[in-house]
């Protein structure tokens, strides 16, 4: 998500403090990706204006994809 003083920021939600800050969106994603995978969590990726642009799940997905038959 976009860093209040500029730049990205990795951060878990609910926390107040971000682990990571980066200049590129790009990088804060690929610093949050494996994080988010090993902690099994959810990953948003969020846009300038702060809305979530997509999400990824790694954790128990409440809505998985249905197979087709």
């Amino acid at each position: 998500m976009p860093h209040p003083d500029g730049g990205w920021q990795v951060k878990r939600d609910g926390n107040q403090k971000a682990s990571h800050r980066t200049d590129r969106k790009v990088d804060a994603e690929k610093l949050a990706r494996p994080i988010s995978q090993h902690q099994g969590t959810e990953l948003q990726i969020h846009g300038k204006d702060g809305a979530i642009q997509r999400s990824d799940s790694h954790g128990h997905d409440p809505n998985p994809p249905k197979d087709k038959a």
